[in-house]
C-alpha cells in the first residue's frame, strides 16, 4: 500500500475494496442487504417526494386549490424504491461504469428521473381514471402539462437523485464500509493541523 506522509493515497484506497473480505454472502445476508437498500432508497425517496408535495400544497394554496394528497408521497417512495431495486438488479443505467465518476452519476440520476415521471404519468392515469378524468387531463397535472414543464420536472428529479447516486457510486468505488466511515466517524486530526 503506498502512502504519501503516512496517509494512504486514493489509487490504494480505491484498490482495496475489491480485494479485500471477498466472500459469498449467505441467502440470510442478502436477505437483510436488500432490506436495508429498500428501507434506504425509501426514506430517501419519502423526503424527496414529501418536499415536492409540500412545493405542491404551497403553490397550490396560493390560488386557493386544495391539495388532497398528502398519503401520496409514501406510496410513491415505496413503489418507487421498489423499482429503483428491481432496475438496478437488471443493470439499468449501468453505463459509464468506468469512466470518471461524474458520467455514471448524471447518466443514472437522468435515467431514473425518466423512470420516475413515466411511473408519476401511470399514476396520475389511474387516479384520473378514478376521478372521470382523460388521460390528457391527467398528465396535465404533470409540470402543467406542456412539454417544457415535464423537463423542468425531470431537470429537478434528476437533481434531488444525484446526490443519492453519488453516494452510491463513491461506495463502489472507495467500498461502502469506508464511505460509511469517513462520513458517519470522527476523523483524525492531520499533521497539517
Amino acid at each position: 500500500m503506498s502512502t504519501k506522509s503516512g496517509h494512504i493515497t486514493t489509487a490504494s484506497r480505491i484498490a482495496e475494496p475489491a480485494g479485500l473480505n471477498q466472500h459469498k454472502k449467505t441467502l440470510h445476508e442478502r436477505i437483510v442487504d436488500e432490506i436495508k437498500k429498500f428501507v434506504g432508497l425509501t426514506i430517501y425517496l419519502w423526503i424527496m417526494f414529501f418536499l415536492f408535495s409540500v412545493h405542491e400544497f404551497i403553490v397550490l394554496s396560493k390560488y386557493q386549490i386544495n391539495y388532497e394528497f398528502w398519503g401520496l408521497p409514501v406510496v410513491n417512495a415505496l413503489v418507487l424504491a421498489k423499482v429503483m431495486l428491481v432496475a438496478d438488479d437488471l443493470h439499468l443505467g449501468d453505463r459509464f461504469k468506468e469512466r470518471p465518476l461524474i458520467y455514471p452519476i448524471v447518466y443514472k440520476s437522468m435515467v431514473f428521473a425518466v423512470v420516475f415521471i413515466c411511473f408519476h404519468i401511470i399514476e396520475e392515469y389511474v387516479i384520473g381514471v378514478f376521478k372521470g378524468k382523460s388521460i390528457t387531463e391527467s398528465v396535465a397535472s404533470i409540470g402543467g402539462g406542456s412539454l417544457s414543464g415535464i423537463l423542468s420536472v425531470a431537470a429537478i428529479i434528476t437533481l434531488a437523485l444525484s446526490p443519492f447516486f453519488a453516494f452510491r457510486e463513491l461506495g463502489r468505488v472507495i467500498g461502502e464500509r469506508n464511505l460509511r466511515d469517513i462520513l458517519l466517524l470522527k476523523r483524525p486530526q492531520s499533521p497539517a493541523d
